[in-house]
């Protein structure tokens, strides 16, 4: 089952579905391959920190992280220094994590990809989402106009019947004028809302307005949240599938 943490749905107006025009239909689909799109490069290299909030306790991570595609990346915590050195490394459909301290190489198993990772409020499963809004939901724009002082678009995401999704519904909200996301509601298929994304602090990151500052928050853990603070990204630098393997995971 796909997850679909990461950033995306959008409602504004209350259309009703049956009432959106094609040209509605066309313009949902574009602004949903827009934020899909979003942090999304041939490659990129950026570091970031990363909060975790829960009722127990409130641990912060400094990371730096490179991608390729969709199908490579390799995350590595520089601190804090009791945690320096672990890193997960995702080839297509395959994580591993490297433990510094006892020198091993954990492959995650397929039973563990709805497990927390890093103690976050993001699962394994997030790290190995692949597909497209536009291609695993059915898309609608459901409103349009101000809200909150803020002119958006709000876009109603239903799964496709043949789609493996969890969810029941997204709502993905975005700024009207240039489509930069500001939040993302979940549902479960008995249509209760089970965590939001928000995305805030917009900043220029090499050749693209981002929001530098994503959030997570579960709907039943009142006051938990994972909060992903980017300092710098660069996209389409010299990387190869050679830097995505288990030796450079230990180093």
């Amino acid at each position: 089952m796909r997850h679909y943490s990461y950033l995306l749905l959008i409602i504004i107006f209350m259309l009703p579905c049956t009432g959106a025009s094609a040209k509605d239909d066309n313009k949902s689909e574009h602004i949903l391959n827009h934020v899909d799109d979003l942090f999304r490069g041939n490659s990129s290299h950026g570091t970031f920190t990363m909060k975790v909030t829960t009722s127990h306790y409130t641990r912060e991570m400094a990371m730096e992280a490179w991608t390729m595609g969709k199908d490579f990346s390799l995350i590595r915590i520089h601190e804090p220094q009791k945690e320096k050195g672990t890193a997960t490394l995702k080839a297509q459909n395959n994580i591993w994590n490297y433990l510094p301290k006892v020198r091993r190489v954990i492959k995650i198993p397929s039973s563990m990809m709805g497990g927390s990772w890093m103690g976050s409020h993001f699962t394994n499963d997030d790290l190995i989402k692949e597909n497209r809004m536009a291609d695993d939901f059915t898309n609608s724009i459901s409103f349009k106009g101000a809200r909150d002082g803020t002119d958006i678009i709000e876009l109603t995401l239903i799964p496709k019947p043949e789609a493996a999704v969890v969810w029941g519904k997204i709502l993905v909200v975005v700024r009207a004028g240039d489509w930069i996301p500001l939040y993302m509601d979940y549902y479960d298929e008995d249509m209760s809302k089970t965590r939001t994304m928000t995305f805030s602090d917009i900043k220029m990151f090499d050749d693209r307005a981002l929001p530098a500052a994503l959030r997570i928050i579960p709907a039943d853990k009142p006051g938990e949240y994972t909060e992903i603070i980017y300092k710098d990204i660069r996209f389409n630098i010299d990387l190869d599938e050679g830097f995505f393997t288990l030796r450079n995971l230990k180093r």
